[in-house]
């Protein structure tokens, strides 16, 4: 625990933790997620030469409650404790479980809460420390973020006329049309069959349909992203690495 807490002045939040760095000569600055209010940023003062390693708990992969004070954008973080084990991730699990909070670090605007993502969240993290396959945790992440920041992919209709996806019709997405009907002859990285469409659709994971969703999601969040390269993504095209993504 950081600091006791004022409960009439503080707000007892879910949380994980998804980034931090150091701030000023004893300080931490956090990025935070909490089921609440969504992505939040905090400031928890004189903890980085704390002797009781109080610091300890402001990591990623743990669920906390925490205590919040302030009025401003940028809170004082007053109080802190673990609410169960910290997830045990390695290798490609922990680049994944990092993947997913350079997502919201890089998508979620500030206070803005969504309860769907923080439990699927917490989800994702169960799956992959209990070693379930990464890439359909991975797709579905990415698949719900896009829906609860309004960028949902409608994969059963057609983004132009609204028409059904057909399974044995071919097809071609970009994010600002969606997915349209494509004439011709399959294009190797940018045809998308219909009934690997439907497939993602219904969450039905195969080689296929993992595939063409790993495709779609990228260019699906391309324009969110922006140029910007991330992380995670660096640490799986290291040669010792299978990569997932």
């Amino acid at each position: 625990m950081i600091a006791d807490a004022d409960p009439l002045n503080s707000d007892f939040l879910s949380a994980y933790v998804l980034h931090r760095r150091a701030y000023r000569e004893t300080s931490f600055l956090v990025d935070i997620f909490t089921q609440e209010h969504g992505r939040q940023r905090v400031v928890a003062k004189g903890v980085r030469n704390n002797k009781q390693a109080k610091s300890s708990l402001l990591q990623p992969f743990l669920p906390l409650q925490i205590g919040v004070t302030g009025r401003h954008e940028l809170k004082n973080l007053r109080h802190v404790e673990a609410m169960g084990a910290s997830f045990k991730l390695d290798a490609n699990y922990l680049y994944s479980a990092m993947y997913l909070n350079e997502l919201l670090l890089r998508l979620l605007p500030a206070d803005i809460p969504s309860d769907i993502l923080y439990r699927a969240y917490a989800m994702s993290l169960q799956g992959l420390a209990a070693k379930d396959a990464i890439e359909p945790i991975l797709r579905e992440f990415e698949l719900l973020i896009l829906q609860q920041l309004g960028y949902g992919v409608e994969l059963t209709h057609t983004g132009e006329y609204g028409e059904p996806v057909e399974p044995d019709a071919l097809y071609q997405f970009s994010p600002q049309q969606g997915v349209m009907e494509q004439r011709g002859s399959y294009v190797p990285g940018k045809s998308y069959s219909g009934n690997v469409l439907l497939d993602i659709s219904r969450a039905e994971w195969h080689s296929e349909s993992l595939k063409a969703a790993k495709r779609l999601t990228r260019q699906a969040l391309r324009p969110l992203l922006g140029n910007k390269p991330l992380k995670s993504r660096e640490l799986f095209l290291q040669p010792v690495q299978e990569s997932s993504r």
